[in-house]
């Protein structure tokens, strides 16, 4: 701002040091300003207002400051398989509109496939049906009115991976998987069953089976039965016996007779003996085989 033949320069601080009036002296007319070391950030709308007596004019411009290209990058989309497509993507992060793209190949034949599609625009570069002819360099070149950018990327078109026999392989790997788990757990359950029954019959008290039997307690018993049957008769039994003194009763057979078998044999002592022995006779039960009573 020039007034009163003083020239102000300080009302914008972002733009202190790089704005000056054209011309030193603005009272000749000439109120023309120069703007140094240009900024994208110092696009937009400015105003001259020249104030005289008797009146005041004003008139607007606008300004916009044109940005080069910069820090332009390439990428693919898509799968680089044959029979895919793929695009090719490129983008500038920093220039003025309007920015244009531009793909060339700078390998193999140094042309882009007969089945390539170019947005200029945006960018991109289309590959239809892509095939192993389409690997190579390929260039982007991006522009505007004050400069360019470029970026490369590699494209390799490869052969479809055998996704069936991956798919298969996996399935297999896995049932295999299953089957040496079911396998360990099948293992793991019946050692811990083993080791349990071993357990519960290690403990256990059988209480429905009863004690073995002596057959010297059996046949003790049995004898003394038959004593207590014998010892039970009543003296009227014994009235038509002559009694004999037990002296004469030989004493070997007397003492032998408990330990044999309870079954008595009739040869060994006669009728006529036992009279004199003063017994009376009785009929003896018998013992078979098995141990039953006759």
């Amino acid at each position: 701002m020039y007034a009163v033949d003083r020239i102000y320069n300080h009302y914008y601080a972002a733009m202190t040091g790089r704005m000056q009036f054209t011309n030193p002296d603005p009272r000749s007319g000439d109120g023309s300003l120069d703007i140094l070391n240009l900024k994208s950030a110092d696009t937009g709308t400015y105003q001259c207002k020249v104030k005289k007596a008797p009146g005041v004019q004003s008139q607007k411009i606008q300004l916009t400051v044109l940005v080069k290209p910069a820090r332009t990058k390439c990428s693919i989309e898509g799968s680089q398989e044959i029979g895919k497509d793929v695009i090719l993507k490129c983008a500038s992060q920093e220039g003025s509109p309007l920015l244009s793209y531009d793909w060339r190949r700078v390998s193999g034949t140094q042309e882009l496939p007969a089945t390539s599609m170019l947005n200029k625009n945006t960018g991109e570069l289309l590959l239809k049906n892509a095939s192993q002819d389409y690997s190579g360099t390929y260039n982007c070149v991006a522009s505007n009115r004050v400069g360019t950018d470029e970026c490369s990327v590699e494209l390799n078109v490869t052969p479809p991976i055998n996704t069936a026999g991956i798919i298969a392989g996996a399935i297999i790997g896995t049932l295999l998987g299953l089957c040496v788990l079911g396998f360990l757990i099948f293992c793991c359950c019946k050692k811990h069953r083993e080791k349990k029954y071993e357990k519960e019959v290690h403990h256990d008290i059988r209480e429905d089976v009863p004690p073995p039997k002596s057959r010297s307690s059996t046949a003790r018993s049995y004898i003394g039965s038959n004593r207590s049957s014998l010892g039970s008769m009543s003296p009227s039994n014994m009235e038509g016996y002559s009694k004999t003194p037990y002296s004469q009763v030989p004493s070997e057979d007397f003492e032998r007779a408990p330990a044999q078998n309870p079954t008595f044999a009739p040869s060994k002592v006669a009728a006529p003996n036992l009279s004199r022995m003063g017994a009376v006779p009785v009929m003896i039960p018998a013992q078979s085989k098995d141990g039953s009573i006759v």
